[in-house]
């Protein structure tokens, strides 16, 4: 995170110097920019499932979803998974940053208890935040872990038995 400074951010983005400290004039305004930009970028990954989630009837469409989302967040999009984890570290002791992290995390974890609703889980929220839980295992574990970088199909195991353990085997199939 020190090498996130007004300065490099006008260099890296081939702006006249002092152009970002114009938007934020802060260190706190230009993390929070940073985790801004970040987030748009999540949602452009994540897309319809953000806004549209995929019902959990479905499981093996939503295996595939995860599992080829998950992969692209620890191969092409590795450097970005790493900045959200350094963000992620920073929030912890920036109260200003927390909030706006936290609010972008129930982004994820609404959606989630969304799908185990519709599927009638006993506990769609807690199924939702341990859904994301088990995602930000994986992907910490490849990215910044000495698990090493999982196979696509590794993943679509991982999130099959993962779902299959909630579901119980029962009909959300």
């Amino acid at each position: 995170m020190r090498g996130l400074t007004h300065r490099a951010v006008d260099a890296a983005a081939g702006l006249p110097p002092g152009s970002t400290s114009n938007v934020a004039r802060s260190r706190a305004a230009l993390l929070e920019l940073a985790l801004a930009r970040l987030t748009e970028l999540e949602d452009e990954h994540f897309g319809s499932l953000l806004v549209d989630p995929l019902p959990v009837d479905r499981r093996e469409a939503m295996v595939e979803l995860l599992a080829v989302s998950t992969h692209k967040m620890i191969g092409p999009d590795r450097r970005r998974s790493v900045a959200r984890y350094e963000l992620a570290l920073e929030a912890t002791r920036r109260p200003e940053l927390r909030a706006v992290y936290d609010d972008i995390g129930r982004r994820y974890r609404e959606p989630a208890a969304a799908m185990f609703a519709a599927a009638g889980t006993s506990d769609p929220a807690r199924h939702g935040r341990q859904l994301v839980a088990f995602t930000e295992g994986l992907l910490f574990d490849a990215v910044v872990g000495a698990g090493g970088t999982p196979t696509l199909d590794d993943l679509r195991a991982a999130f099959a038995e993962y779902l299959s353990a909630v579901f119980k085997g029962g009909s959300a199939t």
